[in-house]
């Protein structure tokens, strides 16, 4: 019903066909460029029953294919007894006759680092794998200067306060250099937070393993459990999780999926390090895990 524009313009969706199930997607218009989540839209695709002019026509803008008319509540019906499934939008019937082939998606990030707040002293390096702009802007109201990296870009010997890896598409495993850079990272014992593709990366430093969810979580209804017992509804859009099984010992789930039972984050035993699988920044979404980015703040305020 919400949150269409903010979830198209997210990098993590770059490659894929969103479908939108509620039937009439565009009645209250679009968000001001300044709430997107980045500078276009990244999907490659939109399903939808319903579509209003204002919302086809900025598709057509930005080249992105839309197909209306379909019973999308059906269509999610569909592959959610299915699973993850590779689609073809096509006005040539003969081009889905083509085999489907898996393709990598593509890495998004930016080409040189950023500062930002640079009337503050402490450093927070902020690896962006596709970030979402929301995270930028809850970041900003910490009292940190913080350096935006490119997610290939190596900090690991520079002088910070903290790291936030932020989310992104395809694969975590696919991330190479960044989890080559945050090995080096951890080691220097400071404060570091993970948000999606973030929490997998930082599993993946620890020495864990992910796979990939048959279904995916997707949209921002998700319920999540902490570790200490409370629970929240969550905004969510990842297609891997981590592996439970091959967590070192020194780490931990902190929160869990209620709907799978799957990790929805990873934190140390004794070391600054946590990470969340979904978006406490929202946008779309439930705000009730916001209180993430100041527990950020008070692990880098504390931190000797």
């Amino acid at each position: 019903m919400t949150g269409y524009t903010e979830s198209l313009t997210d990098p993590s969706y770059s490659g894929q066909i969103l479908v939108f199930t509620y039937p009439l997607i565009g009645n209250y218009g679009l968000e001001p460029v300044e709430r997107w989540e980045s500078e276009k839209i990244h999907a490659t695709g939109v399903v939808t029953s319903e579509a209003s002019k204002e919302f086809a026509d900025w598709l057509a803008s930005q080249h992105v294919p839309l197909m209306t008319g379909v019973d999308t509540r059906a269509l999610t019906k569909y592959l959610r007894s299915r699973g993850t499934m590779a689609g073809i939008m096509s006005l040539k019937p003969k081009a889905l006759s083509f085999k489907l082939q898996a393709s990598r998606i593509p890495f998004v990030s930016i080409a040189k680092p950023i500062i930002y707040n640079e009337q503050f002293k402490k450093t927070i390096i902020l690896v962006d794998c596709g970030m979402k702009m929301n995270i930028l802007r809850s970041l900003m109201k910490l009292p940190f200067q913080i350096k935006r990296v490119p997610r290939d870009y190596d900090y690991s010997q520079e002088d910070f306060a903290g790291v936030v890896l932020s989310n992104g598409p395809g694969d975590p495993a696919d991330y190479i250099e960044t989890i080559a850079i945050l090995k080096k990272a951890l080691k220097k014992n400071k404060p570091i937070m993970g948000i999606c593709l973030g929490s997998q990366i930082m599993a993946l430093a620890a020495g864990a393993k992910t796979y990939k969810l048959k279904f995916g979580h997707r949209g921002h209804n998700q319920p999540v459990q902490e570790d200490a017992g409370r629970c929240y509804i969550t905004s969510q859009n990842h297609g891997y999780a981590v592996d439970e099984k091959t967590l070192p010992k020194d780490w931990y789930v902190n929160f869990r999926n209620l709907n799978d039972n799957s990790v929805e984050g990873v934190a140390h035993k004794t070391k600054p390090f946590f990470s969340v699988q979904f978006h406490p920044e929202a946008s779309p979404g439930p705000t009730a895990t916001r209180f993430l980015f100041e527990n950020f703040k008070l692990l880098i305020s504390n931190f000797k």
